[in-house]
């Protein structure tokens, strides 16, 4: 993994592991890497990898049993995935629409590209592509 320098890397560490539980890789109640399996295979000092994983357990996305390790919690994925729509819509969302006024980008051509693309249904199931 290739850190920036504009975060803290146990902030980025959470990130990532965040995300591999919001994309389905992990699961709700799926074992964590250690503090030194993950140390090693993104070549970071154990320490800062322990606190990425205090950090989602103290966000409620993992807990700590002692002695076994840091596992995803059973709230877990739905809480990674509401963490990153508040992200969205606090965020990305903004400067997407600040974007399109930029352009002159209308909703409906937005929305038109969209639904051409196969995304999700109104039912929130995802449209096969």
């Amino acid at each position: 993994m290739r850190f920036s320098s504009d975060r803290p890397i146990f902030a980025q560490i959470e990130d990532l592991l965040a995300q591999r539980i919001v994309d389905g890789e992990l699961g709700a109640g799926d074992r964590l890497p250690s503090a030194r399996e993950l140390g090693a295979s993104l070549e970071v000092n154990p320490n800062t990898a322990a606190r990425a994983l205090q950090g989602l357990a103290d966000s409620g996305l993992a807990r700590c049993e002692r002695g076994m390790g840091f596992f995803v919690a059973d709230s877990g994925p739905a809480l990674a995935v509401a963490e990153r729509k508040r992200l969205f819509f606090g965020d990305e969302l903004p400067r997407f629409f600040k974007r399109l006024d930029e352009l002159g980008i209308g909703i409906d051509e937005v929305a038109g590209m969209y639904a051409a693309r196969g995304g999700r249904k109104e039912d929130g199931n995802e449209a096969e592509r």
